[in-house]
């Protein structure tokens, strides 16, 4: 086992709206991502299901075919290679999950959210 301790992991300030911390197992993806309001994550799409928990906060995601908004204590599924953009309506902060691995992050190929 290995325990992990989300403040001892260090907080990666990818725009000025928006921050994450990121744990990478052996099989998934788990980060806890800070969004000020009016943060964009852009339009892209990734190999991996995901799903993401709010836990404070209202966010909208926005696809070609729908568009959800979700609040604190719900938790949508995103499947693999859905092109997606969210909004934070409020400020919000959500642990996303990613199977497999995010290995775009691990490498830091993840231009796409370092905007703003």
């Amino acid at each position: 086992m290995k325990l992990h301790r989300w403040n001892s992991i260090p907080l990666e300030q990818l725009s000025s709206a928006l921050a994450r911390r990121a744990i990478h197992t052996d099989r998934i993806t788990i980060a806890r991502l800070e969004m000020e309001q009016g943060a964009v994550v852009p339009d892209h799409h990734h190999e991996n299901e995901q799903v993401t928990i709010l836990m404070e906060g209202r966010l909208q995601f926005i696809t070609a075919d729908e568009d959800i908004t979700i609040e604190a204590g719900e938790a949508l599924q995103i499947p693999s290679n859905v092109v997606h953009r969210v909004i934070a309506l409020e400020k919000s902060w959500v642990f996303d999950l990613f199977a497999p691995v995010r290995a775009d992050w691990v490498r830091g190929d993840d231009a796409y959210l370092r905007k703003g």
